[in-house]
């Protein structure tokens, strides 16, 4: 090969390499941002009401459901630490075409996640400036983070930081003030409400939980994004320092395990914690929640309002409109990580695995784009939210299916991992893959036609690329 060709190849790698210069904290910082700390704000009174008032054990009962998905992608970011998340993972445990499904799928769920989180910015906004519209509001979220985003991957992580920090500060006013109140006046409801149910809709009823776990794991929808950035790990650390120079790629997926692991073990004590004090705080039953639909989007409001006042309502609708924002910062980051991975491979147009300065700008302005186009399509509607959340868990799910099944391929059908240790390279993921299968069937009829749609999209696509690759 000629030094000309040698320089054009070093020079083609590098269009299409990302910037190593994340750390551990970073991946929390996005992990913790996209899955939002106050998540269950907005989806609490729905929760409460379908699970006859034992909400705090929803979000247990599906923090424990996600701890098997988490479990997966630990093991398969130690052995594929690749941009691209699961469509890295399904290609190299199943295969390419399976590699596709699954990265077209969670295509679903990254470019839908960030529009409901600006829209829910743009509503608290609106809601705070009523003169200003929300979708004016909705696209300015999406400019700003979307320049952010652009700037570098540890601009947008520093300035995030600063975002997690004020969210958590107001999760902990939020706690102390509801500790204060619960200790002078009393609980509304019964102590182990939250965990058995209130019993105005009868006898406590497992059914009913699980079918509020289908809803809340909209909430958890975020941890898995921090495997997208594996490629953007600095490699350095304890475990580069002990394993010597193989160990520094095992360094970086090593950090990107434990972020995964980390986000969703802290989550699920947030959620469960400030699930449990609101359900205390709650002076409305879950049977008057449940017949009066239009009071649980506000339930977590109201319940503060009444007990607390009106200025920690206020505290916590500002946090919401900033953190939802930069929920979507987070998440729009991981889409265009996946856009980028799956346009290398040549399964979407080459063009989006070009890099500026290691930042994947024509993946992640695209991802914007689309992004901008159903936020703001959903901002102009009355009932947008609606349609937007009915979907969004649709396509991490089938994802998160895959991925349980690309654990079994790689280390027990391959063997590529080296000793198979069944209760973790089968046991495990095959419950997780049952319980993922589990919630897609308790999910909404819209959720399972638009999935279904999404996936024949996908088969048709891939069809029509083997056609090309043929002749």
């Amino acid at each position: 090969m000629s030094d000309i060709d040698t320089a054009a190849t070093t020079t083609d790698a590098a269009d299409h390499r990302l910037r190593r210069s994340l750390g551990f904290r970073d991946l929390v910082v996005y992990g913790l941002l996209f899955i939002a700390p106050m998540a269950p704000v907005g989806v609490f009174g729905t929760l409460d009401a379908r699970s006859h008032g034992a909400v705090a054990l929803v979000y247990l009962v599906a923090t424990v459901a996600m701890a098997f998905t988490a479990f997966s992608y630990a093991q398969m970011v130690r052995v594929v630490p690749q941009a691209g998340s699961v469509f890295a993972y399904a290609r190299a445990g199943l295969g390419p075409r399976a590699g596709f499904i699954a990265g077209w799928m969670a295509m679903l769920d990254y470019l839908l996640i960030p529009a409901v989180a600006y829209l829910f910015s743009g509503i608290a906004m609106e809601a705070l400036v009523p003169e200003v519209s929300r979708w004016v509001w909705t696209a300015l979220a999406v400019v700003v983070t979307t320049l952010l985003n652009l700037w570098g991957v540890r601009t947008a992580a520093r300035v995030g930081f600063l975002v997690l920090a004020m969210e958590i500060v107001v999760l902990l006013v939020f706690v102390v003030s509801a500790v204060v109140v619960l200790a002078r006046d009393g609980a509304e409801r019964g102590w182990l409400s939250p965990l058995s149910g209130d019993g105005t809709q009868g006898a406590f009823a497992m059914s009913a939980v699980l079918g509020a776990v289908s809803i809340a794991v909209l909430s958890y929808l975020g941890f898995d994004a921090i495997a997208s950035f594996a490629e953007e790990v600095d490699q350095g650390g304890r475990e580069a320092r002990w394993k010597g120079g193989g160990g520094r790629r095992a360094g970086g997926s090593a950090k990107v395990a434990r972020a995964v692991l980390f986000c969703l073990a802290l989550a699920g004590v947030l959620f469960v914690v400030q699930t449990y004090l609101v359900a205390l705080l709650q002076p409305t039953s879950s049977a008057e929640l449940a017949a009066e639909p239009g009071r649980q989007g506000s339930a977590f409001y109201d319940a503060v309002d009444a007990s607390v006042g009106t200025w920690l309502h206020d505290l916590v609708a500002v946090s919401k409109a900033i953190g939802a924002a930069f929920a979507a910062l987070a998440g729009q980051a991981a889409a265009g990580r996946l856009l980028f991975a799956m346009g290398r491979d040549r399964r979407l147009p080459r063009a989006l695995s070009r890099t500026d300065a290691g930042v994947p700008r024509v993946a992640l302005l695209c991802a914007a784009s689309v992004t901008l186009v159903a936020a703001v399509w959903a901002a102009r509607r009355d009932d947008g939210m609606d349609h937007l959340v009915s979907v969004v868990d649709i396509g991490a799910l089938t994802a998160f299916t895959l991925l349980h099944a690309s654990v079994i391929g790689w280390f027990a059908v391959r063997r590529r991992g080296g000793p198979v240790i069944w209760w973790r390279h089968v046991l495990i993921p095959a419950a997780g893959a049952a319980i993922t299968l589990a919630v897609i069937v308790e999910a909404s009829g819209t959720a399972q036609v638009v999935g279904a749609i999404w996936l024949a999209a996908g088969l048709g696509v891939l069809v029509a690329q083997r056609g090309r690759n043929s002749t």
